[in-house]
């Protein structure tokens, strides 16, 4: 493996070089947005990626809170359903839905530990989702701060050698102080 380093250099003096003005780093500078983004995001879930403009991440997370949120809804009704036919049969009563299709106590109550199971697990999905927004928005954040611009470029980097058929690889690290 071959490591190139390209440097582009103009005809000002490396002190002078080095100065990158702020408005061509396009970057956040303010250390508080981290943690106003994860506050936002913690008030009102998307709030956080709202503020740090990445508004596509907004929809991911109401869909995956409002399918946590039916499932758990969904789960805990069938789970209240089959509950509630399980004490009427031990009652004496055999009117309830399931009478045809269950005839078995012991099926009643298999289907009420079913969705008491997975009423938990929509719990633990939309718990989930609403701290990985938190953390999302924080990370997101965070990388706002970086240098991103164009001047910096990490790239592989692949040559053909024509003369004996054979190839190199590298990675390529291009500084432009322009």
């Amino acid at each position: 493996m071959i490591l190139f380093y390209t440097i582009n250099l103009s005809s000002q003096s490396i002190a002078d070089s080095t100065y990158i003005s702020p408005r061509k780093l396009k970057l956040i500078n303010d250390p508080l947005t981290p943690s106003k983004a994860a506050f936002y995001s913690s008030v009102i879930p998307g709030l956080g990626q709202v503020y740090t403009r990445r508004y596509w991440m907004v929809p991911i997370i109401y869909g995956g809170l409002g399918a946590s949120a039916y499932y758990y809804n969904y789960n805990n009704k069938e789970m209240k359903k089959y509950r509630t036919a399980y004490k009427r049969r031990l009652a004496g009563y055999f009117d309830d839905e399931y009478t045809e299709i269950i005839p078995d106590n012991e099926k009643l109550l298999e289907g009420m530990k079913f969705h008491r199971r997975y009423k938990d697990f929509s719990f633990m999905f939309l718990v989930g989702t609403y701290v990985l927004n938190i953390i999302d928005a924080n990370v997101g954040a965070h990388l706002l701060q970086f240098n991103v611009s164009e001047d910096l470029s990490f790239e592989p980097y692949i040559e053909n050698h024509y003369f004996d058929f054979s190839q190199s690889a590298g990675i390529k690290l291009k500084i432009n102080l322009d």
